[in-house]
């Protein structure tokens, strides 16, 4: 772990992650654990949010409590498989607003190639929460947050259920300023770009599509 990125060792999610790994996992199985580390992963990438304190009547006194202050959230989704993290953390982070990044991989290449960006007209406006569960080569999450810098995003952090070293190398040459979260570091890449050991295509498994 490092000021960079933060691996979460919580064995509750790590139990979930090993569910998660295993070819056994069906569709259903896969979705619903994705889910729920989703929401540990957003309570994570929100422990640092600004808190101001409001005056309210309990049922037995009047207290000044504290509530979330400052830049309003935005989660954006890199599609496909980004929703499945997305649908996790807007159980906890319902008012967000969400936007959306297609982004596919060129098996040729590995180079992410772009076909769909809609975001909110104020992103610049909030603290923005990218979500893709593989952080592999890194490209496509460079990529993506170049995108979002071009519209204005100041501050961001990126969020992801698996990353590999040599993602996060890439990652933090291009964007040094926008720090992971992950729930585990794997090993390193195979020939064809995939973290070893990884869980397999994240989105084949999430939609039942493999």
């Amino acid at each position: 772990m490092s000021d960079y990125v933060t691996e979460i060792r919580h064995p509750l999610m790590q139990h979930k992650l090993s569910l998660m790994r295993s070819k056994e996992t069906t569709t259903d199985n896969f979705r619903r654990l994705l889910r729920e580390i989703s929401q540990m992963l957003a309570y994570e990438v929100t422990r640092d949010l600004p808190l101001e304190f409001v005056t309210i009547e309990t049922p037995m006194a009047t207290i000044e409590a504290p509530t979330i202050s400052g830049k309003k959230l935005c989660v954006i989704s890199v599609l496909r498989a980004g929703n499945g993290i997305l649908d996790g953390m807007l159980d906890l982070l319902p008012a967000a607003r969400v936007g959306h990044i297609g982004l596919y991989r060129d098996p040729e290449t590995l180079e992410p190639v772009e076909y769909y960006f809609k975001v909110p007209d104020d992103i610049a406006e909030r603290l923005v929460i990218v979500v893709d569960p593989m952080l592999a080569t890194g490209n496509s999450a460079a990529a993506a947050v170049t995108k979002l810098k071009e519209r204005g995003a100041t501050s961001m952090k990126f969020v992801c259920l698996l990353a590999a070293p040599e993602g996060i190398k890439v990652m933090q040459a291009a964007h040094p300023d926008v720090p992971i979260v992950t729930a585990s570091i794997d090993q390193c890449l195979n020939e064809h770009g995939y973290i070893i050991p990884g869980l397999g295509d994240a989105g084949d498994r999430l939609f039942g599509t493999k």
